[in-house]
């Protein structure tokens, strides 16, 4: 080898050597430390107490809770009542959170960690912001992919995985990845599951009736008391109540629920608020609530609006002969009874202000026709055959001679 050929042989070992030197500094720096500690707060300063709006956001959907006047709303429902305890109780679990294991992350590994943001990639995260009473930021949390946990095969829930944490990176902060234990599965941009479900209970019946958009199948019904029999308005000659199938006509009634709520801006014509079926019940306390039914949304919900008036006492009649200490008495109890009446008349009127969405099963046992309240008439035109065994009649058998 001459002295030419060794020194082409040392350049490019320098070459090499140098290549491979810059590839391991920039792999190298593609990683992110990590700032994180195993046991430590996720957010370390969590200013709980100054949080006045909670931002959801997915790369579809969109969901603001927002504290007005000491009251939690959500904003997509046209500021319905949140559910109080289930935004504190979620603040205080963000307060709580600890890091169950720091990350060591790359650009790479964090597409691969669905801690993206949403609008920035397929494998965009869940991104919850945490702003103050003047709309102003103070943490935001990103929560990316599951961390699965295969279920044994002698499971009594079965095989497959489950959910035993989540990767979460704290502010857009590459340092901040790390592992919690909690999955925060139910935190979406979904409205339903932050409402406050608190709603309308019709209590004491004394009338109910349906206006159907069909007249033929509109309805009465009515009692004298509490524990009389239901009677039909109108019933004609030949038609009979049948009392099994009127007893649950009322009965959603007395304690109702809904899904959701209509989102702002719906149009009547959409939610079929233009032209509802009308559900009337009146109560033995002079309570009437009118319940405008409209179209059904999917194949589990209808759209629904109430409105509620009250025709209160304000005193009582006093008995025959009654003592001055038994007035005392009774005149308190009907002053107690009075005032919850007031105050469940205030707290229903508040319902009023919105659409909701509720299921099938509470709405259509009082959407029946009229003819489903009656016993079924029997068709006398067919008779039954006695021959329909294919066995001839004993009557016709001939009988044995005598002897």
């Amino acid at each position: 080898m001459n002295r030419k050929q060794l020194q082409l042989i040392i350049i490019l070992f320098v070459v090499i050597g140098g290549a491979g030197l810059l590839v391991m500094n920039r792999n190298k720096e593609s990683w992110h430390a990590t700032d994180q500690q195993m046991g430590q707060k996720v957010i370390k300063d969590f200013r709980l107490n100054e949080v006045a709006h909670i931002v959801i956001k997915q790369p579809n959907a969109e969901l603001n809770l927002t504290k007005k006047t000491d009251q939690w709303t959500v904003r997509e429902r046209g500021d319905y009542p949140a559910n109080f305890t289930e935004i504190s109780d979620f603040l205080k679990k963000i307060w709580e959170l600890k890091v169950t294991r720091p990350v060591k992350t790359s650009a790479a590994q964090l597409s691969r960690l669905e801690l993206l943001p949403p609008g920035k990639g397929t494998n965009a995260g869940t991104l919850v912001e945490f702003k103050d009473k003047d709309d102003k930021s103070l943490s935001a949390l990103l929560l990316g992919k599951k961390s699965m946990k295969d279920s044994p095969d002698n499971s009594p829930f079965g095989g497959g995985g489950f959910p035993e944490g989540r990767f979460i990176m704290v502010a857009n902060n590459p340092q901040s990845v790390a592992l919690v234990r909690d999955a925060l599965a139910n935190v979406e941009a979904k409205a339903e599951p932050w409402l406050n479900k608190d709603f309308f209970k019709v209590e004491k019946i004394r009338s109910i009736s349906l206006v159907s958009t069909n007249a033929t199948n509109s309805w009465t019904l009515s009692r004298e008391g509490e524990t009389n029999e239901w009677k039909l308005a109108d019933l004609k000659a030949g038609e009979q109540l049948d009392s099994a199938k009127v007893s649950s006509v009322p009965s959603p009634l007395y304690s109702p629920g809904f899904n959701d709520v209509a989102p702002v801006g719906a149009k009547p014509e959409e939610t079929g608020m233009d032209k509802p079926m009308v559900i009337t019940a009146r109560t033995f306390n002079n309570f009437t609530y009118i319940l405008k039914v409209g179209k059904k949304s999917g194949d589990e919900n209808y759209h629904l609006a109430m409105s509620v008036t009250a025709d209160l006492l304000k005193q009582r009649a006093p008995g025959k002969d009654e003592k001055p200490e038994e007035k005392e008495k009774l005149d308190k109890e009907f002053k107690e009874q009075q005032t919850k009446l007031e105050e469940k008349l205030k707290q229903e009127k508040n319902f009023e202000k919105w659409t909701y969405l509720v299921s099938s099963w509470t709405v259509e046992p009082l959407l029946k026709e009229r003819s489903q309240l009656l016993v079924e008439k029997k068709d006398e035109s067919k008779k039954e055959d006695p021959n329909k065994d294919g066995k001839p009649d004993k009557t016709d058998e001939p009988k044995p001679v005598q002897k």
